[in-house]
């Protein structure tokens, strides 16, 4: 029989969010980026100082690639030989303005080494990124449609099945100037 739940006080998710994000290798700023909740907040849920809402739960559920349940439990599941992440927890960034849905298919803790997402660009979309860290490479494979890249001055067309491997320390846009939707795998190496 289980002992009675105690409806007294919330569950003190910081010791558990702490210990997923030392076990994926995230710093605090880490997190804080790829879950879109903000360093001050992560560190007072960490030191039990404020409790998470359910919108802010969702988001570090999903960014460290775990259920809701797991992050509000005290318990620590085992490890598992597999493990399957749903299509509904993959981390998704929409860029609705922009025209671009990103899924974030690599894990956490190799965050700022190497991420891989899956990009699918609506006609005219476009994904247009800042200059990462010196040393960062790109790698983006078109699984649907064509996609135009460019990287500084230069300009490419990407066909169906075509990878193309550039230098990400520089301001780069990925666009689809098609008329049916493109996707496409993009890997980012950071050095």
């Amino acid at each position: 029989m289980k002992p009675p739940v105690s409806t007294n006080s919330p569950p003190e998710v910081g010791a558990t969010l702490q210990r997923l994000r030392l076990a994926r290798g995230l710093t605090l700023e880490d997190l804080s980026r790829i879950a879109g909740v903000s360093k001050s907040m992560l560190s007072q849920i960490e030191r039990e100082k404020a409790n998470p809402t359910i919108a802010i739960t969702w988001r570090l559920s999903n960014a460290l690639g775990v259920g809701i349940g797991e992050l509000l439990s005290a318990d620590p599941r085992p490890v598992e030989t597999i493990r399957v992440v749903d299509a509904h927890e993959t981390p998704t960034l929409h860029g609705a303005h922009a025209g671009y849905v990103l899924r974030i298919l690599g894990p956490m803790d190799l965050a700022g080494k190497y991420e891989w997402y899956e990009l699918t660009l609506a006609p005219g979309g476009e994904l247009a990124s800042q200059a990462h860290d010196p040393g960062t490479s790109e790698h983006m494979t078109v699984l649907h449609g064509t996609m135009e890249l460019e990287v500084g001055s230069d300009k490419k067309k990407i066909k169906l099945g075509g990878t193309a491997r550039y230098p990400a320390d520089q301001n780069h846009v990925i666009r689809n100037a098609g008329k049916t939707e493109a996707k496409a795998v993009l890997v980012v190496v950071h050095r």
